[in-house]
């Protein structure tokens, strides 16, 4: 079909999308708990015509909205969940909280839901009108940042009745992601001890946030010894109290375990459980562990990302007013340089030349081009849920423009443009390549096959889900 007609319905329901987008800005609801958010999509999606499905793999937050019959089944992933210590004004270029201590979209998951729902309602509308077969699935996908949704909903079933699954993430660059992400685990570790005055019976009391410090300690010990590519990241959830004099009875710390893979992250934990139960020895009090979330690694598939590389050249890329371009060059100035955009330049001579040119060396306040699509077996050291779709279906995702140039991740300045007319720009184009990507996979059985086989042959093993029967969404 003619790419224009679901460009056009996307540009008819920009209103829609942007109130949208600006109202879970809004309300920024951390993951697990966006019910105000699910509502404002579950109403659009029941006004579209859409069939909902709600408290998939039994979060309540969790939902789809499917339109069609019959294959091809392609899905679209939203998000919506925000971080918490972000609150910030909008359009400001100063750390300006709204509510002291809030939450706020620093990771722009307002826009990429939005976006996403905007390519739905493309596809939905060319499907009625005969032009395109199968069905479209919008997923509503919670916890991104906090609670790994999607592994839930992987783990219960989701994502495997699909043909492929198309996403987007908000950045400071257009650009195709390639290769693939860390697998990750949260295990909180809770100790206990007995109380005891801290001065006047020291020898009665067994601390529990001794134990959970001597944890620490070995666990930094352990990093000499872990295999290339796996990290160990801890806060301390309970501290046992605010008393000095007294010998503290109980200390929870939350880790968070990263590695290549699945398997070597599993195995990672084995061997931090050991740490754990030998600071209980030293100190006798006793510990319990309890997983909260983990996510896989994700698998590359060069033909859904060519796919995307495709539709993000022909889509129309915006254009940005003088206005604009000074604000984002405000808010550019609030952080260091960060170097060339992008990923892989630092691998690609001939990839880091164009984006040096076309990037001003780095200098430019907004990217306004597309990166050349350079299919790499990068490890980037983050994790994301998207990761577990990718091993039940094929699975291909970029980044838009919605932020200035090098703005750090899980930021203020996310949050302050995040409501302007420049993230809200990013977001229409990110739909309309979706959209696109989308179309031309329902469109194209060949392209289908190319991409379940590149899908075969990078998972002969199967999905190793991260998250055990026995953990529950929280």
């Amino acid at each position: 079909m003619e790419k224009e007609a679901l460009y056009a319905a996307v540009e008819a329901h920009a209103s829609l999308l942007t109130t949208l987008s600006d109202k879970i800005w809004g309300l920024a609801e951390l993951s697990c708990r966006e019910y105000r958010s699910r509502d404002a999509y579950l109403e659009i999606l029941e006004e579209q015509g859409f069939q909902v499905e709600t408290n998939l793999a039994g979060i309540a937050t969790a939902f789809s909205g499917s339109f069609g019959n019959g294959r091809p089944v392609i899905g679209i992933l939203g998000e919506f969940d925000a971080l918490s210590g972000l609150s910030q004004e909008a359009g400001a270029c100063s750390c300006k909280p709204l509510v002291p201590g809030g939450s706020g979209h620093g990771c722009g998951h307002n826009l990429l839901g939005a976006a996403a729902l905007g390519a739905a309602i493309a596809l939905k509308e060319a499907i009625h009108a005969g032009k395109l077969p199968g069905t479209v699935i919008f997923y509503g996908c919670p916890g991104e940042e906090g609670c790994a949704g999607k592994a839930f909903m992987a783990r219960d079933g989701a994502f495997r009745e699909l043909d492929a699954a198309l996403c987007w993430h908000p950045g400071d660059v257009n650009q195709v992601t390639t290769g693939s992400c860390s697998a990750s685990l949260q295990v909180e570790y809770t100790f206990t001890g007995v109380a005891a005055h801290a001065a006047g019976a020291p020898e009665l009391g067994r601390s529990a946030l001794d134990a959970a410090e001597l944890m620490n300690v070995g666990a930094n010990f352990l990093r000499e010894h872990m295999p290339r590519g796996c990290a160990l990241h801890y806060s301390f959830l309970d501290a046992g109290g605010v008393s000095p004099n007294v010998v503290q009875p109980t200390a929870r710390v939350l880790y968070m375990l990263r590695g290549e893979n699945v398997t070597q992250t599993k195995a990672l934990r084995a061997r931090l459980e050991k740490v754990a139960q030998g600071a209980a020895m030293m100190t006798e009090t006793a510990v319990a562990s309890r997983q909260i979330d983990g996510t896989a690694s994700t698998v590359s598939n060069p033909v859904l990302e060519k796919v995307l590389f495709d539709n993000l050249a022909q889509a129309p890329m915006p254009g940005y007013t003088a206005e604009e371009l000074a604000y984002a060059e405000k808010l550019k100035s609030t952080y260091p340089p960060q170097g060339l955009p992008g990923s892989g330049v630092e691998e690609n001579a001939a990839l880091a030349a164009f984006v040096a040119e076309h990037s001003g060396n780095g200098t430019k306040a907004l990217n306004d081009f597309l990166v050349p699509y350079y299919p790499s077996a990068r490890k980037t050291p983050g994790s994301t849920d998207v990761g577990d779709v990718s091993w039940l279906t094929p699975t291909a995702q970029f980044t838009a423009v919605t932020w200035p140039s090098g703005s750090p991740g899980h930021s203020w300045q996310n949050v302050a443009i995040g409501k302007t007319s420049i993230a809200h720009k990013g977001m229409l184009y990110a739909a309309k390549a979706l959209a696109g990507a989308a179309a031309d996979l329902m469109t194209d059985p060949a392209l289908r096959q190319r991409a379940r086989e590149a899908f075969e042959k990078a998972t002969p093993g199967g999905y190793d889900c991260p998250i055990g029967k026995e953990v529950v969404p929280e």
